[in-house]
């Protein structure tokens, strides 16, 4: 059993260091000695943003804009996030989403819960 307090302790830690989100093709399972995604788009995120809702829990929000990606016709699978040293710390598949037009925008949300 962890404290509470030490819940409030990880979760902080990781919200901090979490920097940004990317997203792929790929969409096997994941492997927990992976450093990157599968089939990386060359995608930056328009908005990201980690926030702490609660003590143990974290909510990330990733708006990637079609206009100004890689995704343009292609077929979402797989999220990842990132420290500033590009160091994967999550990785998210999923039934493929898509194929995106140039003017659509894809959001996407990650709840991680310390327990």
């Amino acid at each position: 059993m962890i404290t509470d307090k030490l819940k409030e302790l990880v979760t902080t830690n990781i919200r901090t260091t979490i920097n940004n989100g990317k997203i792929g093709q790929g969409g096997n399972s994941t492997s927990p000695a992976a450093t990157t995604l599968d089939v990386p788009l060359s995608t930056a995120t328009s908005t990201f943003a980690a926030v702490k809702s609660d003590t143990n829990v974290i909510e990330i929000q990733a708006i990637f804009q079609g206009a100004t990606s890689s995704m343009t016709g292609k077929v979402i699978r797989e999220f990842g996030i990132f420290d500033s040293s590009s160091n994967l710390l999550a990785r998210v598949n999923f039934d493929g989403v898509g194929p995106f037009a140039s003017n659509e925008d894809l959001e996407l949300f990650l709840t991680i819960e310390v327990e």
